[in-house]
């Protein structure tokens, strides 16, 4: 049960953590108070991978921008090359939002 802070207006409860823990959403619904543990840091932990491929789609995009405008792909200068290059950005932010 979570504790309360000081009377005052609205009857504020105390920020922070309670002292039961959590408890499920079953839980809340019947009125039960059964604890949920927390999910260890080992689960929640990314692959080694993820942060190279971030690292690898950022660069990979920048280069082709630098390539494209110094005319080193075939075909000159070409705006199919910028949106590849904006794809493999876009790609990076995807992965870097499911990191942990």
């Amino acid at each position: 049960m979570a504790t309360r802070a000081k009377a005052g207006p609205g009857r504020a409860r105390q920020k922070g953590r309670s002292a039961s823990g959590r408890v499920t959403q079953s839980a809340r619904s019947t009125g039960g108070e059964r604890y949920t543990p927390p999910i260890p840091k080992s689960v929640r932990a990314s692959p080694r991978w993820m942060g190279i491929a971030i690292i690898a789609l950022f660069a990979l995009g920048a280069l082709i921008v630098i390539f494209n405008y110094a005319g080193l792909f075939p075909g000159g200068v070409n705006n199919l090359w910028l949106v590849a290059a904006v794809a493999s950005i876009f790609a990076g932010l995807i992965v870097a939002t499911r990191y942990h």
